[in-house]
């Protein structure tokens, strides 16, 4: 079966695009500009790529054809304050377009939950494209969420900036308006599960987890759920631009998409029924659980803790190593780049690291940080490593774990087991122009990671300058 997946390099189309492929669909992906994918060179192997512009006059001349299921996830809300609605519905318009000459049986389309009878902007134009696609000569099936909860969510991603950054917070009176918060995991079951399912043909369903909670208690339990606490205390004066202000500067979100989600803040987002759930039988994790698997989640939901089921014991037919990725959400780097003359000698160097080898530069920094990682109750470098040359999957290292070792693809991929208030990574990775990519990744938790982190600084600067230059000599 072909399916069709516009919005590939989106949210929750760059999640949907592997359980696809895992599941045996021959899968085209829409884009406006191919070389904004994203995709690694493997995957890009695997699937067909469309480049299309639902915002300019169709062209039929290049449109894939013998597809079967296309999934509708285009929007335009980051990319304007006024005129957004307009563009999602001239794109949608030229959808149905391409779908009359393409003659696609199924389109699904993700939604908003529009129950409240105050829509926002925001929500209004998504309800006018869903009636827009059901004008389509195929059979609509629409999934309407609320809030989804995982790594790279745009509302996900600004509940984790304003906890992370402020342990002190005034607050705008949105924050005691109520949502049903649902987990991209499940968010990605209904997807699939709706597939050519003719009791979903031409039907809207509501779909959200267990919990209905204010903006506010999301905010609490997600600094619960990270260990460290918040304050807040809501004000009735900050007005909507105020508020957009406000998201604008203390997170990473643009000016745009935060006055359109400050918009639709104000308006409750609560399912009306779970009529699709039971159909599917799928149940839903609560709000709590999704926020520990977007924190358990490398890229491409792969789970650091359960590695080895991933990759060895999965179904998927694929080699599943290149998929591995470190969160690029929330996190704060320090990547160091290296020509290297004699890559296979770079690659015994990294593959010798730690141990009785060390760390190729500032040893005794190291062994420092091992000290004070035993007193506060972590392992320290005691340790070592099994072997001086030779590193699996799941080996210790030091105060590290190895996530992946794949010496094939020149790329190392530690996960820290010291102790920290954040989540930290490491990796080495040599490209295909022999330059050594050398990358320390730290996730902090709360203010006082950030200012660990910022600490630290000094020390990087001399331990990661002098270890991958070490390195890199044959």
């Amino acid at each position: 079966m072909r399916v069709l997946l516009t919005g590939a390099n989106g949210y929750v189309g760059r999640r949907l695009l592997p359980e696809l492929l895992a599941k045996g669909y021959e899968v085209v992906c829409c884009v406006r500009d191919s070389r904004r994918l994203g995709l690694d060179t493997k995957t890009q192997e695997l699937i067909t790529i469309w480049e299309v512009d639902f915002l300019n006059e169709p062209d039929f001349t290049n449109c894939p054809v013998a597809i079967d299921v296309a999934y509708y996830l285009i929007h335009s809300m980051s990319g304007s304050i006024q005129d957004f609605d307009n563009l999602e519905a001239k794109a949608a318009l030229n959808f149905n377009l391409y779908m009359r000459e393409m003659k696609i049986s199924q389109v699904i389309y993700l939604s908003g939950i529009v129950n409240d009878p105050n829509l926002s902007k925001h929500m209004k134009s998504r309800n006018n494209v869903e009636n827009i696609l059901y004008g389509g000569n195929y059979k609509l099936t629409v999934l309407r969420a609320g809030i989804i909860v995982g790594s790279g969510s745009s509302s996900f991603e600004i509940i984790r900036d304003l906890c992370e950054k402020l342990p002190v917070m005034i607050t705008p009176k949105w924050v005691l308006t109520k949502t049903q918060p649902i987990a991209i995991r499940d968010v990605i079951q209904y997807l699939i599960g709706v597939i050519n399912r003719e009791d979903c043909y031409n039907k809207s369903f509501d779909i959200g987890g267990p919990n209905v909670i204010t903006y506010k208690q999301m905010m609490q339990l997600y600094a619960k759920t990270r260990g460290f606490k918040i304050l807040m205390i809501s004000v009735p004066v900050m007005t909507p631009r105020l508020s957009s202000y406000w998201l604008y500067f203390v997170t990473s979100t643009s000016f745009k998409l935060a006055m359109n989600l400050v918009d639709s803040m104000k308006v409750e987002v609560i399912c009306k029924d779970k009529e699709l759930q039971n159909m599917l039988g799928i149940k839903p994790v609560s709000y709590v659980d999704a926020i520990k698997l977007a924190f358990k989640k490398i890229e491409q939901n792969l789970v650091i803790s359960s590695w080895k089921d991933s990759l060895v014991s999965s179904g998927f037919k694929y080699n599943l190593t290149s998929y591995i990725q470190v969160p690029k959400y929330g996190c704060l780097k320090d990547i160091k780049m290296q020509k290297v003359e004699n890559s296979d000698r770079a690659i015994e160097n990294i593959w010798s690291i730690g141990g009785n080898k060390g760390w190729y530069y500032g040893s005794w920094m190291w062994e420092i940080r091992g000290v004070l990682d035993k007193i506060f109750g972590g392992v320290g470098l005691r340790r070592g490593r099994t072997s001086p040359n030779h590193l699996d999957n799941g080996d210790s290292l030091d105060f590290w774990r190895v996530i992946l070792a794949d010496k094939e693809n020149k790329r190392l991929l530690l996960f820290a087991e010291m102790k920290l208030p954040g989540e930290a990574w490491l990796e080495f990775r040599i490209d295909e122009y022999n330059i050594l990519h050398q990358i320390a990744t730290f996730r902090p938790k709360g203010i006082f990671g950030r200012l660990y982190w910022y600490s630290m600084l000094p020390f990087h600067f001399f331990i990661f300058n002098g270890m991958i230059k070490n390195i890199a000599k044959a």
